[in-house]
């Protein structure tokens, strides 16, 4: 079984990713990693740190001579800030007096939950573990799983749907047309439409300008997935169940959609459900459908088409001009604590929900496909797509 955990802290020495399950054989591409972790890192509206850090994958253990060995794989990730820290966040017990607290918790954030949570009297560490610079380390064992699909040529990307009130006028983009923006050298927004990113840009200006922040939507596409994975079977075994629980557990996702969910909602049955044809040289089957508004999974089972996953991500929650709080010592009315932060994220958590979803997908293509090598794991899928032909 295919599972992952990360450790470390926003201003630690390093984050952590440990991801244990893949088979030996495949090949690791140290510059494909460090792509997607640019690519995370890219956006119109980032903060100050995305100036101090340069994410690069440090493999120390799972992978040699650029080859998966079957054991657990490591990637450190080095915070470059840490310079700047070390004497406020030290392992060892420091001098109080240099610790940087976090004396109001932030509305939106984990401050306040965290703290009464672990007993803390304020949230730096809270602060510490809660950031969205943890999603670095999936985004870098992300890679990897992305890697492995492709050995089975399933491919996943994402694209921005809306930022603030900016939404995109088109209703699905083609896989090549996303494809084709996630290579641009340049990502500002990662929107398809053109038109669209500027609407999205002057978003993110307007809240720069006012001191707030601006969240969005992003949609992950995985191409080329086929029928059979995820269940009906049992309720913790549904694919779109599965999908959401990844894609909700991004830090600022607040709601995750599955194709047209929520507009099938309030939609008849005959304008939502994506008509069966059949034509014998199509895709894994032959089956057909006129549309994808399923978001290519019914009944918790994967159905041949594109797999579409869309996250919808809060306002971040630390703004330059803060709203009310409490202070935790005097519990007085004060301003929320201001850290350097962002203004928009969506692109960079659009790039973090691939990881999950290709992490889900790797998953649920080991439980299906199996094999402790990727020879031996090829020759189950090769075999399943031949059983698929059948029909």
């Amino acid at each position: 079984m295919l599972r992952y955990v990360t450790a470390g802290e926003s201003h630690g020495e390093a984050l952590v990713a440990f991801l244990s399950g893949l088979p030996a054989g495949l090949k690791v591409d140290q510059a494909f990693l460090d792509r997607e972790l640019w690519r995370r890192q890219q956006g119109y509206g980032r903060g100050g740190r995305m100036k101090i850090e340069r994410d690069t994958a440090h493999i120390v253990s799972g992978v040699r001579q650029g080859m998966t060995i079957g054991s657990p794989i490591a990637i450190l990730l080095e915070n470059k800030d840490w310079k700047n820290w070390q004497e406020s966040l030290p392992v060892e017990a420091g001098d109080p007096a240099k610790h940087k607290r976090v004396a109001s918790p932030r509305p939106g954030h984990a401050d306040l939950a965290g703290a009464l949570k672990y007993d803390f009297p304020e949230a730096r560490y809270v602060l510490e573990r809660a950031s969205a610079r943890e999603s670095a380390a999936r985004v870098a064992i992300g890679s990897v799983a992305k890697l492995f699909l492709r050995e089975l040529g399933i491919e996943v990307l994402s694209h921005v749907v809306a930022v603030g009130g900016a939404t995109i006028r088109t209703k699905e983009f083609s896989w090549e047309q996303i494809r084709a923006g996630c290579e641009r050298p340049e990502i500002l927004l990662n929107c398809v439409e053109a038109d669209a990113e500027q609407r999205m840009k002057d978003e993110v200006d307007r809240a720069l300008q006012t001191g707030d922040s601006v969240g969005g939507i992003f949609e992950v596409v995985a191409h080329n997935v086929p029928p059979g994975l995820g269940t009906y079977a049992q309720w913790d075994e549904r694919l779109d169940a599965l999908l959401a629980g990844a894609v909700m557990s991004l830090q600022a996702v607040k709601a995750v959609e599955i194709g047209a969910g929520v507009t099938s909602a309030a939609s008849p049955g005959s304008a939502v459900h994506d008509e069966i044809g059949y034509e014998p040289a199509q895709g894994f089957t032959g089956f057909t459908r006129a549309r994808n508004n399923a978001g290519g999974i019914e009944g918790g089972v994967s159905n041949g088409e594109d797999i579409r996953v869309r996250g919808y991500l809060k306002p971040i929650s630390t703004l330059r001009r803060p709203l009310q709080s409490v202070d935790f010592a005097t519990r007085e009315t004060v301003k929320a604590a201001y850290e350097r932060s962002d203004v928009c994220v969506v692109p960079a958590a659009g790039v973090a929900g691939e990881a999950m979803v290709a992490l889900t997908l790797a998953r649920c293509a080991l439980e299906k496909f199996g094999g402790d090598s990727m020879g031996e794991t090829r020759r189950n899928f090769e075999g399943y797509l031949q059983q698929l032909k059948k029909y």
